[in-house]
């Protein structure tokens, strides 16, 4: 399966793959369990169609008794499947003893009517949801030849009331929880690159001071108090640096924080606004934002901060930028059609690409980490959502909703609990 990839996710023309999930068979007739047949099929099913990669087919059409389907290959009828249009097919089954819960889950081609991945998985019942959002993975790799995203979760601050605070939530929109309870205002949510800290922007002690979280412990400590705005943004990719921005001098300023000292090195030096930077994904420039040329635009410059030069030509406001984990590229936020939409640019310049569509207001960009989604802020009919949106502006879904507000959105690395 590793030699072939089955859908070329990043291709601009890619379609929706075919693929049929198939009730899951009650392999010892465990008394009470029937319910868990159709239980497992429709939560992988629902777990692939949120990737917006799967077109997993309606049960309805299928030609073949799925009571009296086997999960051994000699089994399946492979003819039967491709005539409905199947490119690839799951099959599976389960035996529960007690609380004990062994899953068996396979995955065919069905144009070439061979096995591509069988798993088997145990534990308690409790955990079955884990077992599917495994094997969900397994199917992502054999078709993609990539992992999913199912191991990341995504950081944001929330308002309600008059105070915000920082949450998390997984990838499918699952288990938001939290992270803190200070009854102030906090703000500016970003991930270490190793997933084990989020620092953030609080006034929880008076001033708008560095704070960094500890995920593992749940402790937090400040680093960095001038008595002045400091704003967290990009990590350095070994979590041993910050970019910051900081009015310690007066205006707002980009400086590089070292975190083992505290020492801030200062890289712009203009009497224009300079904030939001975020480091390229090999460190060697740097993306931030910048009134120096009238109004808000992207600018670039090397690590140091020299060789500053504009991005952004279109549009009299833009903002937030968030670089392409993988590539040469820039999300932003911009002005449009009377409101701020998600934008694309190259960093070599050119045309930026509208994402989302005019009518609500959406920004805050955010990239997963395999660069194929990205999290934003949509405001339209006077809510306020967390979204995802498959990078080319398709398959918009809601993570969360129900706070006053979102702001902010940071999507974390894989964290590998799956």
């Amino acid at each position: 399966a590793g030699a072939k990839v089955y859908i070329n996710i990043d291709s601009p023309s890619a379609q929706k793959f075919p693929i049929a999930v198939t009730t899951f068979r009650n392999m010892n007739n465990a008394a009470g369990q029937d319910s868990l047949s159709p239980w497992f099929a429709d939560t992988l099913g629902k777990t692939l169609e949120i990737t917006g990669y799967f077109n997993v087919l309606d049960r309805k059409a299928f030609l073949v008794d799925q009571a009296k389907l086997g999960i051994a290959t000699e089994n399946i009828q492979f003819p039967a499947w491709s005539g409905i249009g199947a490119e690839s097919l799951v099959t599976g089954g389960f035996t529960v003893n007690g609380r004990d819960l062994t899953l068996e889950c396979r995955l065919f081609d069905v144009v070439q009517g061979k096995l591509l991945v069988g798993k088997r998985y145990t534990g308690k019942i409790e955990e079955r949801k884990e077992m599917v959002v495994r094997f969900a993975q397994e199917i992502l790799v054999a078709l993609t030849g990539e992992k999913g995203l199912f191991d990341t979760k995504i950081a944001f601050a929330g308002k309600k009331g008059g105070s915000s605070e920082i949450y998390t939530v997984n990838y499918d929109g699952t288990e938001p929880v939290k992270l803190t309870n200070f009854r102030s205002i906090t703000l500016s949510p970003k991930w270490s690159p190793d997933g084990r800290q989020i620092s953030f922007l609080s006034y929880k002690d008076g001033n708008p001071d560095l704070h960094v979280m500890d995920l593992n412990r749940r402790t937090t400590r400040r680093i960095l108090s001038t008595g002045r705005l400091n704003l967290p943004a990009s990590w350095s990719p070994d979590s041993k640096r910050m970019l910051v921005t900081s009015s310690k001098d007066g205006s707002e300023e980009i400086y590089i924080l070292d975190l083992a000292d505290g020492r801030m090195t200062r890289l712009t030096h203009d009497p224009a606004i300079d904030v939001s930077p975020t480091w390229s994904p090999d460190g060697k420039q740097i993306a931030f934002v910048s009134d120096r040329g009238g109004t808000p635009q992207i600018y670039l410059m090397d690590a140091g901060g020299a060789n500053v030069r504009r991005l952004t030509f279109e549009g009299g406001y833009n903002t937030s930028p968030a670089w392409h984990p993988r590539a040469n590229r820039i999300a932003y936020e911009g002005r449009a059609g009377g409101s701020f939409q998600i934008m694309v640019i190259e960093t070599e310049g050119g045309m930026p690409v509208q994402l989302t569509p005019n009518g609500g207001r959406n920004e805050n960009p955010a990239w997963s980490p395999d660069g194929r989604y990205i999290a934003f802020v949509s405001r339209a009919g006077g809510k306020s959502r967390l979204c995802v949106m498959n990078a080319n502006g398709t398959n918009v879904r809601v993570i969360h909703e129900g706070l006053d507000a979102y702001v902010s959105p940071t999507w974390s690395p894989h964290l590998n609990f799956y």
